[in-house]
């Protein structure tokens, strides 16, 4: 199977990113927010964007999970978002997710930070006509 074809069969475009601006529509506060943020070691053939799109999928159908933006520049920063700290810590636990974060110590990623934050209050802005 291409990476196009369980992509769609995943639904992988529409996760988080339903919305045409890319970013995560939240509830109102408080909520959880992930922050990962990564330098890769960047090998030929490595599996690491199929692997992180899986992960997007199945974090996705997680209890709790609320949506996640991502940038990748020199570094890479995903943000997730989750209802609580239970859901957190549930993902974590995950065993595709478990094997995915020793990949990635392992092969993936040169540095990493990982921080959790309870989000108190949020504002949003969108241009009109967008």
């Amino acid at each position: 199977m291409s990476p196009g074809e369980w992509r769609e069969e995943l639904g992988v475009e529409s996760i988080a990113r339903s919305e045409a601006d890319g970013l995560a529509h939240t509830p109102e506060p408080p909520y959880w927010a992930v922050i990962f943020s990564a330098r890769r070691n960047r090998q030929s053939g490595d599996q690491f964007d199929e692997t992180d799109q899986r992960m997007m999928a199945l974090a996705a159908r997680q209890p709790g999970y609320l949506g996640v933006e991502t940038a990748v520049t020199d570094i890479g920063i995903t943000v997730s978002y989750w209802a609580d700290e239970e859901s957190i810590a549930a993902w974590k636990r995950n065993a595709d997710h478990a094997f995915a974060q020793y990949e990635g110590r392992t092969r993936w990623y040169d540095a990493y930070e990982l921080r959790i934050a309870r989000v108190e209050r949020a504002h949003s802005f969108v241009r009109d006509g967008q």
